[in-house]
């Protein structure tokens, strides 16, 4: 297929646009540990591997990860959140401030856990490591009643200057149904684009204008079997577009790419950027609601912000670990390939 030269100049122009926008992000904070051990023998006491320990780093994940792909992209960040009053809270605060992210909507609270994803990884000395185990530090509740008032002030006060906001739901607490309601409140705020992924109740949020749930989100929402069935998954996102007064959406499908709907339009299939052997999908949906809320922040159409971020994703799971995709690979993405869709 031929590249489109007027197409890929108005992706250009979208991602060059990128630092001139702000992105308000309301999500749960998390923070992804990763401790690589090499392989040193068979234990003794139980039929495991015995690693030793090389080296370890904390990352921003979940919301948090949203927040640091935004950043690399150089669009202006204000993340809403919380973490707790630990260590891992602190690592990911210091993440974030690396990347001159304003921290200021993000609370310590001592007795909240901070969620973290810790990984461990094992390989030889000139081997990939492997996952080999995954370990989920939780908070053992919601946050207290002043900490969800410090987060709905927060941010009805950064979506005031904001071009858009991210909403991450991954059930902790600090993005909810309930809060969202409450930021938006009685009277109308400044109309911009506001972009959910959750992970649980993806049908429980109203007054949203695009979401980016991946397939088996879909068909946990809507008790229903996709498959490789086209007709399905075209019925299953009219009907999200249905109940949820959306004006667009955007269903990822791992290695089979994504597809996109709207109120209007035909749902329009676009096959996935790079290889399908994917290296790891970690952390790849905060990629690409990070993506398609910054083009949507823009003022790029729905279509042109499911492509770059489809670029994005195809870009990252090609990374190992919990990753970001910055202007410059995104630029050079969407100058290798011309932005195909498949026909139905």
């Amino acid at each position: 297929m031929s590249k489109h030269p007027i197409e890929v100049d108005n992706l250009q122009q979208i991602i060059d646009s990128f630092p001139n926008v702000t992105v308000t992000v309301l999500g749960d904070m998390v923070a992804d540990e990763f401790i690589f051990g090499e392989i040193s023998r068979v234990s003794r006491e139980a039929p495991v591997l015995i690693l030793k320990r090389r080296d370890r780093k904390v990352i921003p994940g979940g919301g948090a990860n949203a927040v640091n792909n935004l950043a690399e992209l150089g669009v202006k960040v204000l993340p809403v959140g919380i973490v707790g009053n630990d260590e891992p809270g602190r690592l990911l605060l210091n993440c974030l401030r690396e990347k001159n992210v304003v921290i200021d909507g993000i609370f310590k609270d001592k007795q909240y856990k901070t969620v973290t994803k810790t990984r461990i990884l094992a390989g030889m000395a000139h081997t990939a490591r492997q996952q080999v185990v995954r370990v989920d530090s939780e908070p053992e509740g919601e946050p207290n009643t002043e900490v969800k008032r410090n987060l709905v002030r927060a941010a009805r006060e950064f979506v005031c200057t904001s071009n858009a906001i991210l909403i991450s739901d991954y059930g902790y607490g600090a993005a909810t149904p309930a809060l969202w309601d409450a930021i938006r409140g009685e009277k109308k705020q400044k109309k911009v684009p506001a972009v959910l992924d959750s992970r649980y109740r993806l049908l429980e949020y109203s007054g949203m204008t695009a979401a980016t749930p991946n397939e088996p989100e879909v068909e946990q929402a809507l008790a229903m079997e996709i498959g490789q069935d086209w007709s399905r998954l075209c019925k299953a996102g009219k009907q999200i577009i249905s109940r949820m007064k959306l004006q667009s959406l955007i269903v990822t499908r791992g290695r089979h790419g994504m597809v996109t709907f709207t109120k209007k339009q035909m749902p329009i299939d676009i096959p996935i950027f790079g290889s399908d052997e994917v290296a790891d999908v970690t952390g790849a949906g905060d990629t690409v609601i990070a993506t398609f809320t910054a083009a949507l922040a823009v003022g790029a159409s729905s279509e042109q912000a499911a492509h770059l971020a489809n670029y994005a994703g195809g870009i990252v799971v090609m990374k190992r670990g919990t990753a970001t995709v910055s202007r410059e690979e995104l630029s050079w993405a969407i100058h290798q390939s011309s932005s195909a869709t498949k026909s139905h």
